[in-house]
């Protein structure tokens, strides 16, 4: 299955990844604590789903724990503007992505299109 036609896991870290971008422009009138929370829970649940969307099932539940854990611990740990939360989203978020994006395939790769060889 693929989104836009893209593999799900790109198009799920996007989301995540954009809704950090939103978060970091100010423009909702959220504490920084409940927009991390909010980024943190959102990238665990659209994570999660990729997760099982891949296999194996390791490289994606590393990426999101480490990007829902980062961004609560920087806007728990150390206080940070909600402009540094979705900051810390995005850049963990894409770089672990990109980083983990060889080790996983999809869980139920597509037919490919176009004429086959018989």
């Amino acid at each position: 299955m693929r989104i836009f036609g893209r593999e799900p896991v790109a198009v799920l870290n996007t989301l995540s990844a954009a809704l950090g971008f939103v978060v970091s422009l100010g423009v909702t009138p959220l504490t920084a604590e409940t927009s991390a929370a909010i980024v943190a829970f959102v990238t665990a649940l659209l994570g999660g789903i990729a997760a099982a969307r891949t296999r194996p099932i390791a490289p994606q539940a590393f990426t999101t724990v480490v990007a829902a854990g980062a961004v609560l611990v920087a806007a728990f740990g150390f206080e940070v503007s909600q402009a540094t939360v979705g900051a810390v989203n995005g850049v963990v978020l894409a770089a672990l992505t990109l980083l983990t994006r060889v080790q996983v395939t999809p869980s139920s790769p597509s037919v490919p299109s176009g004429p086959t060889a018989v």
